[in-house]
């Protein structure tokens, strides 16, 4: 009888990816940035436990969205529990305050709402610009489907 295998935390070898989001759509970026965070490249993914793998994104301030999505698409921040507390921003000023935080917004969507998730996140670093400062961890550069 063949048993089921699932990856033991302590057993999962991490390597490190720089993806570069230069000309990227931002959804694909991030669907794909989700899948390489998850562990879903590799044999022994299981979804319970964290098989993925640390990313570096780096030029999130050249990422695109098409369409009107610019000056159309909101982002809604609850800052306190009472009357006026909302915060409403479009893509074009969540940009031009923190380019970075476009990219950790679309990547969170697409996480686990969970312990796990959170975890997850926490490998995630985004850097606005071509410069990183995880060069002593030797990244690769992670090979992205063309789009």
């Amino acid at each position: 009888m063949s048993r089921t295998f699932m990856a033991k935390p302590g057993s999962v070898e991490r390597k490190w990816y720089v993806i570069d989001a230069k000309g990227k759509t931002l959804g694909r970026l991030a669907s794909q940035v989700a899948a390489v965070l998850r562990g879903k490249h590799k044999p022994q993914y299981t979804p319970h436990v964290d098989t993925g793998d640390f990313v570096i994104v780096v030029n999130a301030d050249k990422v695109r969205l098409t369409g009107k999505k610019w000056d159309e698409k909101m982002y809604y921040f609850q800052r306190s529990h009472r009357p006026g507390g909302l915060r409403a921003f479009t893509a074009r000023q969540l940009h031009q305050r923190d380019a970075t935080r476009l990219v950790k917004l679309a990547v969170w969507g697409m996480l686990p709402h969970n312990r796990l998730g959170r975890k997850l996140f926490s490998k995630l670093k985004v850097y606005a610009g071509p410069d990183h400062p995880h060069a002593a961890q030797q990244p690769e550069e992670f090979p992205l489907p063309v789009g």
